[in-house]
C-alpha cells in the first residue's frame, strides 16, 4: 500500500470516529443527521477494504481458480452460473427485507442513540462476517445447506437441531416479513397496485434475458426499471379511478391471501423465470432509493428530533414491551446481524456464485450496504415530531381509539401532538388517516416521504410517500420470495429421509409438496398477525428478533466448528466473540418473553391475563371473539422460543465437544469439503463469471 493510501485510509477513518463521537456524545434538543452518514460510510469503508480482505486472505484463503457448484452442478434450475452483479443483486435483495427498515424504527422509542451503535458495530464484527464464512463454507460444500453443513461437519444431534430448528425458525421469519408486507399496502390501491405491477415485469424480464434476447443484461435492466418507474405513476391513477381503487383496496386478510400465493409461486417456479430478474430489479429500486435517500440528507441536512435516550428505555414503551437491553438487540435484526442471511448464504446465493473471489463483494459488500439502510431508516423515522412519531406507531389498544384520546396521552408522555396536526399530515400523504398505523412501515414512509418532498419537491409529498410505501414492499417481497424458496430446500432436507426422491431438487413433485408445507406454516402465523387487534407487531416481532438472532447463532456455531477443524483455532474468534454475544442476548431476551409478569412482554402473562378477562366478561365484543386463538397464539409462541432457546444450547454445546475433541487431537467427522475442481471461466480477480 503506498503512503497517499495509508493516508486517504487514516483520513476516512479519522472522520469515521469524529462523526461517531459527536453522535455519542451529543445531548442537545437536535442533531443533524449528516454525522450518522459521515459515521456509517467510514465505519463501513475501512471495515470492508482492511476486515474482510484480511479474513477473505488468512482466515478463509479463498481460491478464484476452483470451480464453484454452480458451475461444477449447473442444472439450468437451482445451480445456474450467474453474472457476479446479478448474483449480488440477488443476495442483497433476498437479505435486505423488513429488518433494516423496520427494526430500526421500532426500536426508535429507545432514542437514537442505542440503534445507530448497534448497527455499525454489529454489522461490520458480527453481520457482515456471518454472511460471508457461511456463503464460503457453502461454497465449498456444493451449496449444501446450513442444517447439512452441521449434520456433515458437527455430527447428527446438531444436524438434526439445525435441520428442524432453522427450518420452524424460518417460517416465523417469512411469517413476519408478509405481516409487514400486508401492515404497509392494507387499504392503500396506490401500494398494492405497484406492487402487483412488479410480477409480470419480472416475468417479462425473465423471459426476456433468458429466451428472446440471452444474456443481454443491460436491455433488460433498462426494460425493467422503465417499468417499475412507470408503475409507481400508474399506481397513481389506479388510486384516482374509482372502478380499479376498489380492486386494488385491500383489507388485511385479502392481502394475506395474495402474498401466500405469490410465494408459493416464487418457490416453484424456476429461478430465472420469478425470484432472479425480480430480485435484481428490485435491488435497483432499492439501491436507487438509498442512494436518493442518502443525497436528500447530505443535501437537506435535516435534524433528528428524537432525543439519543427516551424514558421507554426502562420498558415501558409503547410501541412494544421490553427493557433497551436487551430488546434493542433482537428488535434490531437484519441491520446488525441477521441468521436469516445465513440460510440464503447457503441457500440460494451458492448456487448462482461463479467465483470465490466475489465472496467478499457478495457476502460482506451486501450486508453493509443492509446495514447502511438500516441506518437510513433510523434517520428516516427520527426525524419526524417525536409525537406524530408515536401516534403512527402506538397501537390503539394502547393509546385509545378516538384520535383526541390518542394524542391525549402521548403528549402526557411528553411528546406533544395535535389531532389536527395528524390530520393535515394524513391528507399531505394521501391517506384518510395515520394513527395507529402500526408495524413501523407507514412512519417510515411519512419520513422518507418529508425528506424526498422538502429536498426535490414539496408539491409531491404523496407522489413520495406511496414510493416509499411501494418501495418497503419490494424490499420485503423479495426476501419473502427468496425465503420461501430456501425453505422448500430445508423442508427437502428433512424429507429425504423419508423417501429418498423427496430430497431432489429439481423433482417437481418434491418441489411442489415441499413449498406447500413452507407457505402452510407460514401462512398460518401470518393469519394470526392479521387477526391480532394489536396489530401482530407486539406478538410476532419479538419473537421474529429472537428467532432470527437464535438463527445467527446456529450459523455462527457451524462456522467455528469448521474453523476448528480445519486447524485455525487461532482465527475461531472471529465467529466466536459474536456467537457468545448472541447467546448471551437471546437467552435472556427469550426468558423474558416467556416468563416475564408484565403482559406486555411475557406471552404466558399475557395469555393468563386476556383469559381472566374473558372470563370475567371484561373484554369488547371484538376482541373477545377471537380472544380464544389469541391466547392459544401466546402460548404457542412461548412453547417455540423454549423450543429455539434448546435447540440454540444443544448445538452450541455439541460444537463444544467437537472442537475439543479436535484440539485435544481426538478423531472427529472429516471436513465435507468437496474436492478442488479447476474452474472453467476467467478467474483473473474481478472478471470472473459470464
Amino acid at each position: 500500500m503506498t503512503l497517499f493510501s495509508r493516508l486517504s485510509w487514516l483520513c476516512v477513518a479519522l472522520v469515521g470516529a469524529g462523526a461517531l463521537s459527536v453522535i455519542a456524545t451529543h445531548r442537545g434538543e437536535t442533531i443533524n443527521a449528516g454525522w450518522f452518514i459521515a459515521a456509517a460510510v467510514g465505519v463501513y469503508l475501512v471495515a470492508y477494504r482492511f476486515y474482510a480482505s484480511w479474513i477473505a486472505a488468512r482466515v478463509l484463503a479463498v481460491d478464484g481458480t476452483r470451480a464453484t457448484p454452480a458451475e461444477r452442478l449447473d442444472d439450468g434450475r437451482d445451480f445456474v452460473p450467474t453474472n457476479r452483479w446479478i448474483v449480488f443483486g440477488h443476495h442483497f435483495a433476498a437479505i435486505a427485507g423488513p429488518g433494516p427498515l423496520i427494526g430500526p424504527t421500532l426500536a426508535a422509542q429507545f432514542g437514537y442513540l442505542p440503534g445507530t451503535l448497534w448497527i455499525l458495530a454489529g454489522a461490520v464484527l458480527g453481520g457482515c462476517v456471518q454472511d460471508m464464512v457461511i456463503l464460503f463454507f457453502s461454497s465449498r460444500r456444493d451449496g449444501r445447506s446450513l442444517g447439512q453443513m452441521a449434520r456433515d461437519e458437527l455430527g447428527p444431534v446438531a444436524g438434526w437441531a439445525a435441520l428442524v430448528g432453522a427450518a420452524m425458525i424460518m417460517i416465523i421469519l417469512i411469517a413476519v416479513l408478509g405481516l409487514v408486507v400486508v401492515n404497509a399496502l392494507k387499504h392503500s390501491a396506490w401500494a398494492t397496485s405497484t406492487v402487483a405491477a412488479t410480477i409480470p415485469i419480472a416475468i417479462l424480464v425473465g423471459l426476456y434475458m433468458r429466451r428472446i434476447r440471452l444474456g443481454r443484461i443491460l436491455e433488460g435492466s433498462i426494460i425493467g426499471v422503465s417499468l417499475l418507474l412507470l408503475s409507481v405513476a400508474g399506481g397513481g391513477w389506479v388510486a384516482q379511478n374509482e372502478t380499479l381503487r376498489s380492486l386494488f383496496d385491500l383489507a388485511a386478510l385479502p392481502l394475506a391471501w395474495c402474498v401466500i400465493c405469490y410465494g408459493f409461486a416464487a418457490a416453484v417456479l424456476p429461478v430465472w423465470l420469478l425470484l432472479a430478474p425480480r430480485d435484481y430489479l428490485s435491488t435497483f429500486m432499492k439501491l436507487g432509493t438509498v442512494l436518493l435517500l442518502a443525497i436528500a440528507i447530505v443535501i437537506l441536512r435535516p435534524e433528528v428530533k428524537m432525543p439519543a435516550l427516551t424514558p421507554f428505555v426502562d420498558g415501558t414503551g409503547p410501541i412494544f414491551g421490553g427493557k433497551l437491553f436487551p430488546f434493542v438487540f433482537v428488535t434490531i435484526a437484519c441491520g446488525a446481524i441477521s441468521g436469516f442471511h445465513s440460510l440464503v448464504a447457503s441457500g440460494t446465493t451458492p448456487k448462482l456464485l461463479v467465483n470465490e473471489r466475489d465472496i467478499p463483494m457478495i457476502g460482506y459488500g451486501s450486508m453493509a450496504l443492509e446495514s447502511f439502510v438500516a441506518i437510513m431508516s433510523l434517520i428516516a423515522a427520527t426525524v419526524l415530531d417525536p409525537g406524530v412519531y408515536f401516534a403512527i406507531n402506538s397501537p390503539a389498544g394502547v393509546v385509545g381509539t378516538a384520535a383526541a384520546d390518542a394524542v391525549k396521552s402521548i403528549s402526557g408522555w411528553g411528546f406533544p401532538v395535535t389531532v389536527e396536526q395528524m390530520q393535515v399530515l394524513a391528507k399531505e400523504m394521501g391517506e384518510t388517516s395515520l394513527f395507529a398505523r402500526t408495524g413501523g412501515a407507514p412512519s417510515l414512509a411519512v419520513g422518507m416521504a418529508s425528506i424526498f418532498a422538502k429536498t426535490f419537491g414539496g408539491s409531491l409529498l404523496a407522489v413520495w410517500y406511496h414510493f416509499a410505501i411501494m418501495f418497503e414492499a419490494l424490499f420485503i417481497l423479495t426476501t419473502l420470495d427468496a425465503g420461501t424458496r430456501v425453505g422448500r430446500f430445508m423442508v427437502q432436507d428433512l424429507l429425504q429421509h423419508v423417501w429418498k426422491p423427496l430430497g431432489r431438487t429439481s423433482w417437481y413433485p418434491s418441489v411442489v409438496l415441499s413449498s406447500t408445507i413452507v407457505v402452510a406454516g407460514w401462512g398460518y402465523f401470518l393469519y394470526i398477525g392479521v387477526i391480532d387487534p394489536l396489530g401482530g407487531v407486539n406478538i410476532l416481532w419479538p419473537l421474529f428478533g429472537i428467532a432470527n438472532q437464535m438463527l445467527a447463532g446456529i450459523a455462527l456455531c457451524v462456522a467455528t466448528g469448521i474453523l476448528v477443524k480445519m486447524g485455525r483455532m487461532r482465527f475461531a474468534w472471529v465467529t466466536g466473540l459474536p456467537l457468545a454475544w448472541l447467546a448471551i442476548i437471546t437467552t435472556t431476551a427469550a426468558w423474558e418473553k416467556v416468563f416475564a409478569s408484565d403482559v406486555r412482554v411475557g406471552f404466558l402473562a399475557a395469555a393468563n391475563d386476556m383469559t381472566q378477562q374473558l372470563a370475567a366478561g371484561t373484554l369488547p365484543a371484538a376482541k373477545a371473539a377471537v380472544a380464544p386463538q389469541l391466547i392459544l397464539n401466546q402460548r404457542i409462541d412461548a412453547g417455540l422460543t423454549l423450543f429455539f432457546v434448546a435447540i440454540l444450547w444443544i448445538i452450541i454445546l455439541d460444537t463444544a465437544r467437537v472442537s475439543l475433541r479436535r484440539i485435544n487431537g481426538k478423531p472427529v467427522l472429516p471436513l465435507a469439503e468437496t474436492r478442488y475442481v479447476p474452474t472453467r471461466w476467467d478467474a483473473r480477480a474481478g472478471e470472473a463469471g459470464p
